[in-house]
């Protein structure tokens, strides 16, 4: 089984627990770990895999906190780097569909720096680099595309997610687009949602959306549909993949459950490089089980928590 390198941001979100608010209307909070690289490096470990986070969280009780969760759900955290800089924060509320409404107060994941020696682990592994504030500047912004070069010095499988946030980028969507491309240029798997895939590739059809993606280099590509599933494409194949029917209460971290579930499949494969010669109906069963992951982590609240275990998809 490959490792899985998660590189990105770990962060408290503070849940507004009223349901159906919006912040300017939260009051109460409940404090939970979050980050999307983080979440998928829980998804995988979760999933009895080997996820290691990269990233950066303050000298502080919070982050304190958000290290002690990720190593009681057995991510590695020994490449996790410490900071003097406050630990970064989110304010989630939800809506009653439970999409969320969400402010950033950032801190120590742009503290994140390079360690020269990971090239050594990356190695014909598996790198996950999640964008969500890693665009933003700081010392994080440079780390990031220096571990992508390593990632493709050493010939390591790459995966990236744009992790797109509306409120961060305001009035700065081309700027976003263009931080993104060279990671799909070499990304052997991008996941995207449906709101990116349209953004970065500036076509509204999904067939057109991921023609344009392929052509930047991106290999396999999935758009995550929310209810309607996922639309996986391939070269030479395009299909949606159907998900399963749940009563949603939290969509934090499905996104995340979904690419970690898939990359733990890609995991155990005896070399990450047969990816390119998996039969189409092999990639849509993984597809159809990543599905699965990323339906049953919207059933409850908070990401990590909702995090499924192999038993639970089992059952499905």
């Amino acid at each position: 089984m490959k490792n899985v390198y998660c590189i990105g941001e770990l962060l408290i979100d503070f849940v507004a627990t009223q349901q159906g608010n919006d912040l300017s209307k939260a009051t109460d909070f409940s404090k939970k770990a979050g980050g999307a690289p983080a979440n998928v490096a829980a998804a995988i470990a979760k999933l009895n895999g080997s996820g290691y986070f990269v990233g950066c969280v303050g000298k502080d009780p919070f982050g304190t906190f958000l290290l002690h969760t990720l190593e009681q759900g057995k991510v590695n955290t020994s490449l996790t780097q410490l900071a003097t800089t406050f630990t970064t924060l989110a304010f989630v509320s939800l809506a009653e569909d439970g999409e969320r409404d969400f402010v950033f107060s950032r801190g120590a994941d742009q503290k994140l720096r390079h360690d020269p020696s990971l090239i050594n682990h990356f190695k014909n592994q598996i790198i996950h680099f999640g964008a969500a504030t890693a665009f933003l500047g700081g010392e994080l912004e440079d780390t990031y595309t220096r571990y992508l070069q390593d990632a493709v010095l050493v010939d390591a499988f790459i995966s990236f997610d744009p992790n797109f946030r509306t409120d961060l980028w305001k009035g700065k969507e081309a700027t976003f687009v263009e931080k993104c491309l060279p990671f799909i240029e070499k990304a052997h798997l991008a996941k995207f949602s449906l709101e990116e895939a349209q953004l970065i590739s500036g076509k509204q059809d999904l067939q057109e959306a991921c023609a344009f993606l392929h052509r930047l280099g991106a290999e396999t590509i999935t758009i995550t549909l929310g209810k309607e599933g996922t639309y996986l494409s391939t070269a030479t194949t395009q299909k949606t993949i159907p998900s399963i029917s749940v009563n949603p209460v939290d969509t934090t971290g499905a996104g995340d459950a979904f690419i970690g579930c898939l990359l733990y499949q890609i995991s155990k494969l005896e070399n990450t490089s047969n990816h390119r010669a998996l039969p189409f109906s092999t990639l849509e069963e993984m597809v159809l089980i990543a599905n699965k992951a990323g339906a049953i982590t919207t059933t409850n609240y908070g990401a990590i928590e909702s995090l499924p275990t192999q038993n639970q998809l089992d059952r499905l």
